[in-house]
């Protein structure tokens, strides 16, 4: 995986012979030398100063000014329509940093009326590059800790980034803040894109020149924001990694989740299907769908397994030799699998779980007694009480969403505008020069992968065709992995590496390599995912646990997805957010 790494080796030749001639030079390295610059509005014609340390090795942009020096720096006016003040900058141990082994600057702040952020910067190692993470659930708080899809990124760990995040304008405890438009606005539009902008103020003070690179990484909600900043504001980043997105964020949180809640409590009643049952079911769906010896499922999409197929003859006891599932059990399987469907058959949500996911549903999808709550319960019920509708309604429950195309209409209209983002037209992104890694967990418990195959087929639709979606944009699917991580299948990997090859280099992802890493730290098993619609299949009969046993086999079930949903993924549905007598209004366009 030579692709995969050469970045995060920064120390390349040609990097180090530019370096080399702009020392001695004495002129600085301008940054679109050395780096490639393309795409993003931060990335100007301003030069770099390096320093050296001792031993001659390269240690990065210096700082211009003193960490202490920018909180005395008055930037309530430095980005028109963006107020912003910065509350502390604090020196920050490299044993204290959780991303790295480098000191930084550590500044927080916030941004009207409530957006409070936190930015490390590099004392030392800094390459003008600059990563913005996102964050996950309701967000909340800020998430300055770890980039989801960044694992063994050299840069990263040595100080090449900036980074920051938000809290998007709220603090933690559900979806209260909802019922402020100004905080919905916040939470549900703009607050990355005002992060960005008060980022460059901050970075452009700090090292006296702005970023030359940036970059955003994200993973569920903040899988979300990134896809926001891609379709909103596509000249904000030049890479994007939008991990296990929540961007159907209105459909996910009423119909999808509360679908599920109500096919486990059928009829308001007991939970027919609790995490006692998942270690079972799972093996018999691994042997249903052919699962080879390793009991990952490559190509979960291919399986159609009727779980009637199990089905308790009359007097039969379940035991976990002989699993069999009651009547009831095959009806609420056969609707998870299925997904949301309104009276016509149609999905109300362009998803549903995969075969193969079971053992990830524990908590989220399944209590762990039959009159226990799911997470799931809990995801619908912020929703519907404050987010969506105009007024909260404290009352709603799960129970009271319908699986109607009435009831489908009137809630989307309300929320599709303000909370998702999935307009597929990305010519504005990759006009930017943009590039964008997509990649979700086969087995994700919270968000069905398949939603995301979705919205990546009319990204294709929308921008050319596979080939030419291809030149900017690419989806990697992770057989087993859970939601953002976690699950059965090797789940660690560096995304991040391969979008800024792609940005600097032009050197598109052809493959990234998983790995699965125990509590010691060391790689027990690799494999490589392709972008979609090819999976990893081992043709060579070699170990399974290693990467070279791979070989890409395009997935016919993939390639050839077609859903029959209510909804679409079109361009169009909203345009601009802006301020119309005291609220804040989304104009929509045409369907």
């Amino acid at each position: 995986m030579a692709t995969l790494s050469r970045w995060c080796r920064w120390k390349s030749a040609t990097f180090m012979a530019t370096l080399a001639t702009a020392l001695l030079l004495g002129t600085g390295v301008s940054v679109a030398l050395a780096a490639g610059a393309t795409g993003s509005t931060w990335a100007s014609a301003a030069s770099t100063t390096s320093v050296t340390s001792t031993s001659g090795t390269p240690s990065g942009i210096a700082p211009a000014l003193p960490c202490a020096g920018i909180a005395a720096q008055d930037l309530a006016a430095a980005v028109p329509g963006v107020p912003f003040e910065i509350t502390s900058a604090t020196e920050l141990a490299a044993s204290a940093n959780t991303f790295g082994d480098w000191a930084a600057c550590d500044v927080k702040g916030v941004i009207a009326p409530q957006i409070h952020f936190e930015i490390k910067l590099p004392e030392t190692g800094w390459q003008a590059n600059y990563l913005q993470v996102g964050c996950g659930g309701l967000c909340g708080s800020t998430s300055v800790n770890n980039a989801p899809a960044s694992a063994g990124c050299v840069p990263l760990t040595s100080g090449a980034f900036a980074v920051a995040s938000s809290d998007e304008g709220h603090y933690q405890g559900g979806g209260l803040f909802s019922t402020d438009p100004t905080l919905r606005a916040d939470f549900g539009y703009k607050s990355d894109h005002l992060l960005a902008q008060a980022a460059e103020a901050i970075i452009k003070v700090y090292y006296g020149q702005p970023a030359a690179h940036t970059y955003f990484d994200g993973c569920s909600q903040g899988g979300h924001q990134a896809l926001t900043e891609a379709q909103r504001y596509p000249t904000d980043f030049d890479g994007v990694i939008a991990g296990a997105p929540a961007n159907n964020f209105t459909a996910l949180n009423t119909f999808s989740h509360a679908w599920t809640a109500q096919s486990v409590y059928l009829d308001g009643g007991p939970a027919t299907i609790t995490n006692a049952d998942l270690a079972d079911l799972h093996k018999a769906v691994l042997k249903g769908c052919g699962a080879p010896a390793d009991g990952i499922i490559a190509d979960p999409l291919s399986c159609t397994w009727d779980p009637a197929a199990i089905r308790c003859a009359a007097g039969q006891t379940p035991t976990s030799a002989d699993y069999c599932l009651t009547a009831d059990q095959v009806t609420t399987l056969r609707r998870i699998y299925a997904g949301p469907t309104d009276e016509n058959g149609r999905l109300l949500y362009p998803g549903y779980q995969l075969r193969g996911s079971e053992l990830n549903w524990a908590g989220i999808i399944t209590p762990a007694t039959a009159t226990g709550g799911s997470g799931d319960i809990s995801f619908v019920r912020e929703t519907l009480r404050y987010q969506i509708f105009d007024s909260p309604q404290p009352a709603l429950t799960y129970k009271d969403v319908k699986f109607t195309k009435a009831y489908y209409t009137q809630v989307m209209a309300l929320g599709e505008g303000m909370y998702d983002a999935t307009d597929p037209d990305l010519s504005a992104f990759r006009k930017a020069g943009g590039k964008l890694i997509l990649w979700h967990g086969l087995g994700d418990q919270h968000i069905p992968a398949v939603g995301t195959m979705a919205y990546y087929k009319a990204v294709q639709k929308a921008t050319g065709g596979a080939e030419a979606t291809s030149t900017f944009a690419r989806l990697f699917l992770l057989p087993g992995v859970a939601h953002c991580g976690g699950g059965q299948g090797p789940n660690t990997f560096d995304a991040l590496t391969a979008v800024t090859d792609w940005v600097t280099k032009g050197e598109a992802p052809s493959s990234l390599t998983t790995k699965s890493v125990d509590g010691g730290g060391n790689t027990t098993a690799t494999r490589p995912v392709y972008p979609f619609p090819y999976v990893a299949t081992n043709t060579t009969g070699g170990p399974a646990d290693d990467a070279s046993s791979y070989t890409p086999v395009r997935s016919g079930a993939e390639a050839d997805l077609k859903l029959n949903w209510l909804g679409s993924f079109r361009s169009g549905y909203e345009t601009v957010g802006n301020w119309v007598k005291g609220r804040w209004v989304v104009t929509r366009g045409k369907a």
